[in-house]
């Protein structure tokens, strides 16, 4: 019931941002960003509220205090529908105006016209680009699986008074370097566009791919200050999910914004569902990446995770011309 409320509720509202700005619109990669923070609020709030209550009181209390989350936002989404793009159900309820109607009359009639060639072209290379997302989010999605695992084996948690901070807690620090992180990030690439120097779409997602590799340097250097059954700060676990923070905003918020200007306009949602297709594969290979983070050789295993977030990075730069090629200005 959770992935199916989560698969008709994200795809959809992911693209309704797109949806507030014209094609061309520069803001739109901001917006996303600005969106993206949004998002991490509730991931920051949850894990304390949810955590915390879990920990203290029991499980049932932590899914009740989500549940309640969760009917929170859904008020604060009707009441504020209002101030929201105009969807095709909207559209076909009132009379449209000749943009409008002509966008809309496009989504009603997918199988009356065929895709172009160019169109298969975008859909190919977003497809491919997708593709390029699984293995970071592979090792992204680590920070929930054996970075965890360190956290609750091998960081000294402190106690405030009689209350030790749960381990769960580690979990709100990425969603809160994420707020704080965002305008910065934004910042820099206002001042880079000024100056014509701000990187392309797909640029940006190979350098947060290097980015992200080189986090995982902070944790196999950590394994060799600590030990492998050592334990020790909390420095290497946050220091390297800041890191990873930074990575994680060169791509992801950026490929949501991708997506949404490159796709066919009849097919926005479902390319959108096929970017969340490569998270869902990103996070099986996560598991079963983690599964040698169990055989001891703790060090190495984070040495692995470098490689791949490099390799990847690697693999973007290299189709970064291509795919610019076929995307045209919105890559």
């Amino acid at each position: 019931m959770l992935i199916v409320g989560n698969g008709a509720f994200k795809p959809n509202i992911s693209t309704q941002v797109g949806n507030l700005y014209r094609e061309g619109d520069p803001r739109r990669d901001r917006a996303y960003s600005i969106f993206y923070v949004g998002i991490n609020v509730g991931s920051f709030i949850c894990n304390l509220v949810c955590g915390t209550l879990a920990a203290v009181y029991g499980w049932k209390y932590g899914f009740w205090a989500a549940g309640v989350g969760l009917l929170l936002g859904l008020v604060g989404y009707v009441a504020g529908q209002k101030y929201l793009a105009k969807d095709n159900m909207m559209l076909s309820k009132e009379a449209p105006t000749e943009e409008e109607a002509a966008a809309a009359k496009e989504a009603k009639e997918p199988t009356k016209k065929g895709l172009t060639r160019q169109e298969k072209l975008v859909i190919a290379a977003l497809v491919g680009l997708c593709a390029l997302n699984v293995p970071f989010w592979a090792v992204y999605e680590q920070q929930g699986n054996t970075m965890q695992t360190w956290a609750d084996k091998n960081t000294i948690w402190p106690s405030i008074g009689s209350f030790q901070i749960p381990t769960a807690w580690f979990q709100s620090f990425n969603p809160f370097m994420i707020m704080i992180l965002t305008p910065v990030i934004n910042g820099i690439w206002t001042m880079q566009q000024k100056r014509g120097k701000e990187p392309s779409t797909v640029s940006k997602m190979a350098i947060g791919s290097f980015i992200l590799g080189l986090s995982f340097v902070v944790m196999a250097v950590g394994v060799r200050v600590i030990g492998e059954n050592g334990k020790g700060s909390l420095f290497w676990p946050f220091f390297a999910t800041l890191v990873i923070t930074v990575g994680e905003l060169y791509l992801s918020p950026i490929g949501l914004s991708l997506v949404t200007k490159a796709s066919p306009k009849r097919l926005v949602s479902l390319m959108m569902g096929v970017w969340f297709v490569s998270s869902f594969l990103g996070g099986f290979a996560s598991g079963v990446l983690g599964v040698f983070y169990t055989d001891g050789h703790h060090e190495r295993f984070f040495w692995a995770m470098v490689v791949i977030g490099i390799g990847t990075a690697g693999a973007m730069w290299a189709f970064n011309k291509p795919l610019r090629k076929i995307l045209g200005q919105n890559a």
